[in-house]
């Protein structure tokens, strides 16, 4: 230490150098010491803000309403779900798919007044209705059909409504 001394009393030079760069430094500190406090006092304002939530709520008592809230959401969202397997399920055995064919049972008829409507399911198992309207009454007859077919004979009409309900587009 006693070196450092003697050289700046012999120095005069040097020891203003020295304490001019001392000076540089100390306005730097500062110069960094004001921007920190500038930008911690924002950095604070903006956590009390944070903090005190609407009301006064604590932050906890926000994310513990938002986190109740999220789990009521996944609960419903499940139940959801079920149902609409339950209704995917059982939208399989209902009918889907329609086809219908309007005819004259009797040529001299005319008017069209027989008619067979087919209602198959996904699977395309369903029945065929067919009514036959002739000069003494109508006569309804149903046929089961399973996989788009009927084990009992079907007739043109019948043939025909089958068909147009597998071909049936949503």
């Amino acid at each position: 230490m006693n070196g450092i001394a003697n050289y700046l009393q012999t120095n005069p030079e040097m020891t203003v150098t020295l304490i001019m760069i001392l000076f540089g430094l100390n306005i730097l500190c500062l110069v960094l010491i004001f921007i920190n406090i500038v930008n911690t006092a924002g950095l604070k304002k903006r956590y009390n803000y944070f903090m005190k939530g609407k009301d006064g709520e604590s932050l906890e008592d926000i994310l513990e309403k938002m986190l109740d809230s999220i789990n009521k959401l996944v609960e419903s969202n499940n139940m959801n779900v079920e149902s609409i397997t339950k209704l995917n399920d059982q939208i399989r055995f209902s009918f889907q798919k329609m086809g219908v064919v309007k005819y004259d049972a009797l040529d001299e008829a005319g008017g069209k007044l027989s008619f067979t409507i087919s209602m198959l399911n996904e699977r395309n198992d369903g029945y065929v209705l067919n009514a036959v309207h002739t000069r003494d009454g109508c006569y309804t007859y149903l046929k089961e059909i399973v996989d788009g077919k009927c084990v009992i004979p079907l007739s043109d009409e019948e043939i025909e409504a089958i068909q147009q309900a597998m071909d049936f587009q949503d």
